[in-house]
């Protein structure tokens, strides 16, 4: 199952992505009639057509890999959270038919109205992880129901999709979906000028990293939020992140190193006194509780999830570094030839991949040992089923052929004529 979210996070997000920037460039070309954004939209439609097909099909080999994999949590939890999975598949099927719409209508609809199609491709995409994502929080901070006698009772669905987690990692998982798609393209098309391409490089160029200039400080900020969060309703999850073993006040924030948890240490990072507490309460003598203050098998294991987190946070400052030096070297917004830069933001490319998988990694091993925080363990949940390891091995080359099938996709259409594409059209 992890293997399978880790490679569908990658088709989601850019299911999620693809279609913004899909509209923003063609409203571009309406507004200023340049062939340029015409000819980004063509491709871009192309490409978002592509990642949305490939993330159907991982996204239903999920589906019934809950029920396969995962029958006892989906008995006990499938009632609390149906209703968002249920929406999902609503916006799926909006998203569906306006992506059949807008691929077929781009010479048989008027510019505008082409346009307008568009946008429920953008709706539907966004409500989808937004669904999905409450379900997740769920996971995190159950709500929305009462054990009586051992069993589920009393279920309100709409207050467990609407869980106290829901508000900070909603947001902060759909901005990486966006970030991450907005600089994957800024690295394609970084590589492009490089290599010597023309205007239209430079157009998709500007268009990624005005997007990726907005996005990277916000998700900073949700991000920060989100960790606040945890330090009072997952304070283990919490204690992970930062490699807190000790309770105490005024603890220091720890950037880098390495848990070990024999000695109940983290060695090798660097620390900021009082940083974490300050950080996490606005109080810099506040009291953090460390992984030692809880069962030690009901904590997740710090060994994982600290690396991950200084993966996403590491690379999260970095993204608005390079977003930063974009704005300045490019004198607001003009075109860049400066190799230094473009080397860097092809790199970025590749990091905030590492950054998204990084995160989703420190959801999911953050709330271990699991599967409803709280109530339901992982051990609990899982299928007693023989043989798992050979479905494992089959998904796993299912799910490679299925990325480089996309990756061969999205490099044909990156070189497919803007004259082929309308033909195709």
């Amino acid at each position: 199952m992890g293997t399978s979210l880790e490679f569908h996070f990658v088709f989601s997000a850019l299911g999620v992505g693809m279609p913004f920037f899909m509209v923003v460039i063609e409203a571009l070309w309406l507004r200023t009639g340049d062939r340029a954004y015409y000819s980004l939209a063509r491709t871009w439609s192309k490409a978002m057509a592509a990642v949305f097909a490939v993330g159907a099909v991982s996204g239903t080999i999920i589906s019934f890999e809950l029920g396969l994999l995962w029958p006892e949590f989906m008995r006990y939890a499938g009632a609390i959270i149906g209703v968002p999975f249920s929406m999902e598949g609503f916006a799926f099927f909006i998203e569906a038919i306006f992506v059949g719409i807008y691929l077929y209508g781009w010479d048989r609809l008027k510019p505008f109205i082409h346009w307008l199609c568009g946008l429920p491709i953008v709706l539907g995409g966004a409500l989808s992880a937004f669904f999905v994502m409450t379900a997740n929080a769920w996971m995190n901070t159950p709500a929305g129901f009462r054990i009586v006698n051992g069993h589920v009772a009393d279920v309100d669905p709409i207050a467990a999709m609407f869980n106290p987690a829901w508000r900070t990692e909603v947001p902060h998982t759909m901005i990486a979906c966006y970030l991450f798609t907005a600089f994957l393209l800024a690295s394609i098309y970084a590589l492009k000028v490089l290599k010597g391409g023309d205007g239209s490089a430079q157009r998709a160029l500007r268009v990624a990293m005005v997007c990726a200039l907005v996005l990277a400080p916000t998700q900073i900020v949700v991000g920060d939020m989100s960790a606040r969060f945890d330090a009072h309703a997952q304070p283990e999850k919490f204690a992970a992140l930062e490699g807190q073993f000790k309770t105490e006040s005024g603890a220091p924030l720890r950037i880098g190193g390495f848990p070990d948890r024999a000695t109940h240490k983290t060695r090798g990072a660097i620390e900021i006194p009082y940083g974490l507490s300050f950080l996490a309460t606005g109080n810099p003598h506040a009291v953090i509780r460390g992984l030692d203050d809880f069962p030690q098998d009901r904590i997740p294991n710090p060994v994982l999830v600290h690396p991950f987190f200084q993966l996403m946070v590491g690379f999260g400052f970095l993204m608005l570094f390079v977003a930063l030096w974009w704005l300045f070297a490019s004198r607001i917004f003009r075109e860049v030839r400066a190799r230094a830069l473009l080397w860097a933001i092809v790199v970025m490319g590749p990091a905030a991949l590492i950054a998204m998988e990084s995160g989703w990694m420190v959801t999911e091993e953050g709330r271990q040992p699991w599967a409803a925080r709280g109530y339901f363990l992982v051990s609990q949940s899982v299928t007693p089923a023989n043989g798992v390891d050979v479905t494992f091995l089959g998904f796993s080359v299912i799910y490679i052929l299925l990325a480089v099938t996309l990756l061969w996709l999205l490099v044909r259409i990156d070189r497919t004529s803007p004259e082929e594409l309308t033909d195709v059209g």
